[in-house]
């Protein structure tokens, strides 16, 4: 029964969604994967995406539980956090989602060919 009910628990993904001022992305991306790499407990993974082209990205990051987030802001990720500030055109946009469906490739496709 427990298998199931952990197949029933979902993550959470933290979605921020910005512009970094002209030709600072690459800064950025650094500090993002800097920033992210001090998360610990409830962690799941992230994705920076970035617009072909531009200074516009979409940072995902998963979660287990919302909570695992606040708990994951120490003073080495404050700082760094500090340092991305200015890099910014103006403040992103962020919310935070339940992931209700995740769909992966089949493995079975690929040890046909």
């Amino acid at each position: 029964m427990s298998e199931f009910l952990d197949f029933l628990k979902h993550k959470y993904a933290y979605v921020a969604i910005g512009e970094f001022k002209a030709g600072k992305f690459d800064e950025a991306e650094q500090l993002f994967e800097k920033a992210v790499s001090t998360y610990t407990k409830g962690f799941k993974g992230s994705y920076l995406l970035q617009e072909p082209g531009t200074d516009k990205g979409i940072a995902i990051i998963f979660w287990e539980n919302i909570e695992d987030m606040d708990e994951n802001h120490s003073e080495a990720y404050e700082a760094i956090m500090n340092e991305m500030a200015h890099l910014f055109a103006k403040a992103p946009k962020t919310s935070f989602y339940e992931v209700c469906s995740e769909v992966h490739p089949l493995e079975l496709a690929s040890e046909e060919g």
